[in-house]
C-alpha cells in the first residue's frame, strides 16, 4: 500500500505558495490540499480478509459407532481360545457405548484359565485415533507390527508370576481409520504354575483381533457411504 502525501511534502512541488504561508495561510486545510484516497485503500482491504478465513469443512469419520463387542468375535474362536466360556460374553457397562464397548469372555476349565477382552473406542478423526494408538504401542514396549490388519496393528506379550503362579498376556491394539480396536487375551494353568506359551498367546490374541475388525468394518459401526476394505484373511 502506497504511504499518503503529507502536507509538508507539498512545499517541494508548490515553491510559489511558500512565500504565503509565512503570511499564516494554512495549506494543509485549504484548496491546495491533496484528496484521501480512502477509495483505493478500502476496497483492497475485504479480499485480503477473506483469503486468509479458515476453513469450516471437517472430514467425514469412517466410523460413527462401536459395534456390538460380544458379537464380534466368531463363536469358534471364542469356543477355541476360551473353552468353557459362555459364547455369548459379557459386555462391560460404558458411559458411551457410541464411542466405546468392551465385551469379556472367561472361563476356568480343569485347571486351564483363559480370560479375552475385546474393545472398540470410536474417536472423532483419524489423526486422533493414530496418536492414541502412537501412545498405548508405546506404553507397551517389546512387541513388534501385526501386518495386514488394519490400518496399523501391534502385539506385544509379557509373563508376570505372582504367589508362584505364572500369567501370560498378549496385547493386540488396531488402528482402523478413527477406530481403535484392543484385545487382551490371557492364560494360566493353576496345577502346574506354569503359563501357557507366547505362541499360543500371540496367536490367539492376533485371531480375535482379526475378528474384531471384521466385525468394525461389516457392522453398524461402518459409516453411510463407507468403502472400508475388508479385513486380512
Amino acid at each position: 500500500m502506497r504511504s499518503l502525501p503529507l502536507p509538508l511534502a507539498l512545499t517541494a512541488r508548490l515553491s510559489p505558495v511558500a512565500v504565503l504561508a509565512c503570511m499564516g495561510w494554512a495549506l494543509s486545510s485549504g484548496p491546495l490540499a491533496p484528496a484521501k484516497d480512502t477509495g483505493v485503500r478500502d476496497a483492497g482491504r475485504p479480499q485480503a480478509q477473506s483469503s486468509s478465513a479458515p476453513s469450516s469443512t471437517a472430514a467425514p469419520k469412517t466410523y460413527t459407532a462401536a459395534p456390538p463387542p460380544c458379537g464380534s468375535v466368531a463363536v469358534k474362536t471364542v469356543s477355541a481360545l476360551v473353552p468353557g466360556a459362555k459364547t455369548a460374553g459379557k459386555e462391560i457397562p460404558s458411559t458411551d457405548t457410541d464411542l466405546r464397548r468392551t465385551c469379556s469372555w472367561n472361563a476356568l476349565k480343569g485347571y486351564d484359565y483363559r480370560w479375552l477382552d475385546v474393545s472398540f473406542e470410536i474417536m472423532d478423526s483419524d489423526d486422533a485415533a493414530a496418536g492414541s494408538y502412537r501412545d498405548r504401542t508405546a506404553e507397551k514396549s517389546g512387541g513388534g507390527a501385526v501386518p495386514g490388519l488394519g490400518d496399523e496393528a501391534y502385539s506385544v506379550v509379557n509373563l508376570t508370576t505372582e504367589d508362584r503362579q505364572q500369567t501370560r498376556e498378549g496385547v493386540v491394539i488396531v488402528r482402523a481409520a478413527n477406530a481403535l480396536v484392543v484385545i487382551t487375551y490371557n492364560g494360566s494353568d493353576f496345577e502346574s504354575k506354569k503359563a501357557p506359551s507366547t505362541d499360543e498367546i500371540n496367536k490367539g490374541a492376533i485371531r480375535a483381533a482379526k475378528d474384531a475388525v471384521a466385525a468394525l468394518r461389516s457392522g453398524a459401526g461402518a459409516a453411510a457411504g463407507s468403502s472400508a476394505p475388508p479385513a486380512a484373511s
